[in-house]
């Protein structure tokens, strides 16, 4: 019987890893059937991360030390796909693949999200040198330089203003003549000098070369034109797949509390509606979505495990 199974192995994963194991519980796994670290493990350059500012290392290094740390202190890694985590009785039974189970007292589930790919050409060989899906994490780098906006919704209109107060331009490109943001952030990048909305259109392609991004191929849906647009910041916005698969029962319903969106519901102590499961990182409903604050989401949720399974005791 494990004290806490954790479920994905990304900054939320990892702290919550260290903060269980390092509170004195002796029988905690971790669930990565993917490479340790999450995400950011994509990135060439990591800026915002307080503490940590060495343009040399790449995100996988920045990770890297956190795996050395978290499992210093007794944390398993088993690497092992899982299925479903269903709660029997007072404890939960975690199924991976090859029909194997195990029992936990307590579960983390932190699986995250993962932003959708627009699907244009280029798009995969520049994700990460040019082509980005967080204006917070990575629009530094274009200071004082044109980017393009790919996203119609509330998410990318927010992002482009975010990037406007950085960025010389921000071209917005959005396949529809209208956009589905909400009416007061429509209009505030409206009004935004230098965010240039284009409708109508779609990206192309992303070229460039081994230094990265270097523009983008704008296409006009009705008209076929392609604009080329020079510049070395590509963000895109079409939406988030969350990672909730293995919260559902046999018969597909979720088995906790989750928002509209199949985000999981949760308090500031990162439980569910479902007593010994908590969530933590981007999984959660309201995630900013930023390494440190699923790195704070895990902490909190393996200080919970420890408080919940001093009451059992």
């Amino acid at each position: 019987m494990l004290d806490c199974a954790i479920i994905g192995g990304g900054p939320a994963g990892l702290t919550a890893g260290l903060y269980t194991t390092r509170g004195g519980l002796k029988n905690v796994s971790l669930f990565e059937m993917g490479v340790i670290g999450g995400q950011i493990t994509k990135s060439s350059e990591i800026e915002n991360y307080p503490g940590f500012f060495d343009a040399n290392k790449t995100g996988l290094d920045f990770m890297d030390a956190w795996e050395k740390q978290c499992f210093h202190f007794g944390l398993k890694h088993e690497r092992k796909k899982v299925l479903s985590v269903e709660k029997t009785g007072e404890h939960f039974t975690i199924s991976v693949e090859g029909g194997e189970t195990y029992e936990a007292l307590t579960v983390i589930t932190c699986t995250g999200s993962t932003p959708k790919r627009a699907g244009f050409e280029g798009e995969d060989d520049f994700f990460g040198r040019g082509v980005s899906t967080c204006a917070t994490c990575d629009g530094f780098f274009y200071k004082n330089k044109p980017v393009t906006v790919l996203g119609g919704g509330d998410t990318a209109l927010e992002e482009a203003f975010f990037l406007s107060n950085i960025c010389s331009d921000v071209y917005v490109v959005h396949r529809r003549d209208e956009f589905r943001a909400a009416p007061p952030t429509l209009d505030r990048a409206i009004r935004k000098s230098n965010i240039h909305l284009i409708t109508d259109s779609v990206i192309d392609e992303a070229y460039g070369g081994v230094m990265g991004l270097d523009g983008v191929k704008i296409k006009n849906t009705k008209t076929d034109t392609i604009t080329d647009m020079q510049n070395s910041g590509l963000f895109v916005f079409v939406g988030h797949n969350v990672n909730n698969s293995i919260l559902k029962d046999p018969q597909g319903n979720f088995i906790c509390d989750m928002s509209d969106r199949g985000q999981v519901i949760v308090n500031l102590s990162m439980h569910t509606s479902v007593k010994g499961l908590f969530c933590a990182g981007d999984l959660r409903i309201e995630a900013p979505k930023q390494v440190v604050s699923a790195a704070g989401d895990g902490s909190i949720a393996g200080l919970q495990v420890i408080s919940y399974l001093q009451e059992l005791a």
